[in-house]
């Protein structure tokens, strides 16, 4: 018979089990809603690459796009307010060239939209040999 008053005193215990298992599924949860952003580690230094110079030349049209997004085609500057002012400046130039190909002198500096618009002056003016002009690469 136990006679002591307030019964047995037991030492309180803390199970560390459950509190495992709710830091787990936090830190689960963290790792699948956290966005992870690279854009600071990107060093791009554009254009450069290797190739074989083409044997024969085919009818061109060389659009050349400067640092600050003004245009030129065949050496001679030209003033375009969008793709379809372009696409008409491509298709006069156009005119007589079987199946001419557009070579594209975008600066390293040019912004991208300067560079899909003249590719999409291209599609507009039914032109579909486009390419890019680069440096060779000093390696």
């Amino acid at each position: 018979m136990n006679f002591r008053r307030g019964g047995a005193s037991n030492d309180p215990e803390i199970n560390l089990i459950p509190l495992i298992d709710v830091l787990l599924v936090i830190l689960i949860f963290l790792m699948v809603t956290t966005t992870y952003s690279r854009f600071s580690e990107l060093q791009i230094n554009l254009p450069e690459a290797k190739g074989a110079a083409a044997s024969q030349l085919p009818k061109r049209l060389d659009i050349s796009i400067d640092a600050h997004g003004a245009y030129s085609l065949n050496n001679s500057r030209i003033t375009a307010a969008g793709a379809s002012d372009l696409a008409v400046t491509l298709q006069r130039a156009a005119v007589g060239m079987v199946d001419p190909v557009v070579m594209i002198n975008a600066d390293a500096e040019a912004t991208h939209q300067s560079v899909i618009r003249v590719m999409d002056a291209a599609r507009r003016a039914g032109l579909t040999r486009v390419t890019f002009v680069t440096t060779t690469d000093t390696e």
